[in-house]
């Protein structure tokens, strides 16, 4: 498949220089919203924008459902240009989720004048509504055309208001309002067409429904979704009202979209930042963590500051000290990741915290016992020096556990300030492990300093 699409990559790009419209037209439009989308996302931001242009002009369809798959930061990007009219007209072709994502990322003023024009049609006041909703919840991504059923309804009815709905995206399920639109129940399509057309759907449906309220976020919609294995998802709103759904592709882009946002925040890099940014804006937003970092690592040198005078009596600690601090780091990013996936996928609560604790404290020592021993060997051979690669191994000990430890309660800390914990973990433990790293080392060191071979 990505064979096939660097090649019609070459393709576009060669119509393109050739300037034969007609075939690059011919060509764009026999791909897929998705591979579209990919292309999209390959070309240079000049021939990007030509190319979605001139689909737009003769099949505005198509370019926009691969304009929805690029994203709707990126499908903002291809929109901003244009006229609050035409971004109008070319957003009626999407659902009206996937029209509000896009208007949201617009520039402020720009979006504020396609809201004003889209609100003035009759059609257009879903996407209005989804907007008035908090970023990130259920009541944002979700479609508000869902299909639902009168309750009073027979199957042989239900069947024929499916066969009549033309407005609809997709059917996975039929929901169950009664009169003033509380959500009431829900039928699979298996389950109506197998009874016989007279039947009641209150005889039939399933009252133990699973549903999110609109104020929901986005991360726990998708957890829900992945637990009970669902297709789509009803969005009630406080009164248990039925306002729309959410289906299972608008999860996928959930989980897509939080896993890059935790990947990143991990690694201090905005979340917007991408392989080919302009290398300007991938500067602007990494040099602030970056500097961050910086405070911390003068911190974590003012502790070896401190030691100078036994660096001086026994410089070959001075080899060793980046092998702690760098063992003691690279074990807190393994709990690290372990606990903020727990966090984000509802695996780690209050209630389980102290068995979580437990258990990354022992992997801790294991790690530091099993690493240190090895590092101690490999020292007393290289050095001659039995007493250095015991300090060794007790400061791989301390370190390792203040990883596990410090990795597991400051993500857990964070979130209990409602701070994300995927986003400022790393900077408080990449500095405890660096400052307990070289603090247990070097104060270890100055402890035993009479047993260590002197220099010269």
């Amino acid at each position: 498949m990505q064979r096939k699409l660097d090649v019609v990559l070459d393709s576009v790009k060669r119509l393109q220089r050739m300037g034969a419209t007609s075939n690059l037209v011919n060509l764009l439009q026999k791909q897929h919203p998705a591979d579209l989308a990919q292309l999209f996302s390959e070309l240079p931001d000049k021939e990007r924008h030509s190319a979605f242009s001139l689909l737009a002009e003769r099949n505005s369809k198509l370019a926009m459902e691969g304009l929805s798959e690029l994203g709707p930061e990126a499908g903002a990007a291809l929109l901003a240009e244009r006229s609050a009219e035409e971004i109008v007209k070319l957003t009626q072709e999407l659902p009206s989720d996937d029209a509000a994502a896009i208007i949201d990322y617009l520039p402020e003023e720009l979006s504020a004048a396609v809201l004003e024009l889209i609100q003035k049609r009759p059609a257009g006041a879903d996407v209005g509504e989804l907007l008035e909703y908090a970023e990130q919840t259920a009541g944002r991504i979700m479609n508000p055309k869902v299909f639902a059923l009168a309750e009073d309804m027979t199957a042989g009815e239900a069947i024929t208001a499916l066969q009549g709905s033309r407005d609809v995206e997709v059917v996975f399920y039929l929901y169950v309002i009664d009169a003033r639109r509380h959500l009431v129940g829900v039928v699979s399509l298996r389950r109506l067409l197998l009874v016989s057309p007279t039947t009641p759907l209150k005889r039939i449906m399933t009252t133990d429904i699973i549903s999110v309220r609109v104020d929901m976020d986005q991360e726990e919609v998708a957890r829900q979704v992945a637990s009970y294995n669902l297709l789509a998802i009803p969005v009630v709103d406080e009164e248990n009202k039925l306002v729309g759904v959410i289906t299972v592709d608008d999860v996928i882009d959930v989980i897509k979209d939080e896993a890059t946002e935790d990947v990143y925040r991990l690694a201090g890099v905005a979340t917007d930042d991408r392989v080919f940014a302009r290398a300007s804006e991938s500067l602007r937003k990494r040099v602030p963590w970056l500097q961050v970092n910086l405070f911390t690592a003068f911190v974590a040198a003012s502790v070896v500051a401190v030691f100078e005078g036994t660096i001086r009596n026994a410089t070959a600690l001075a080899v060793f000290m980046p092998v702690v601090a760098g063992m003691g780091g690279n074990a807190a990013t393994q709990t690290l990741t372990v606990i903020v996936r727990g966090i984000a996928l509802g695996e780690l609560t209050w209630a389980n915290t102290r068995k979580a604790l437990l258990k990354e404290a022992v992997v801790g020592l294991g790690n530091g016992l099993s690493c240190g021993v090895v590092a101690a060997l490999v020292v007393w051979a290289w050095k001659g020096d039995p007493w250095l690669g015991g300090i060794l191994l007790g400061a791989m000990l301390i370190n390792m556990f203040v990883a596990a430890t410090a990795g597991t309660l400051i993500p857990l800390g964070l979130r209990a300030l409602k701070v994300d914990p995927a986003l400022a973990s790393s900077v408080f433990i990449t500095t405890l492990t660096d400052v307990f790293g070289f603090f247990s080392f070097l104060g270890l060191g100055t402890l035993f300093l009479r047993f260590l071979h002197k220099p010269g």
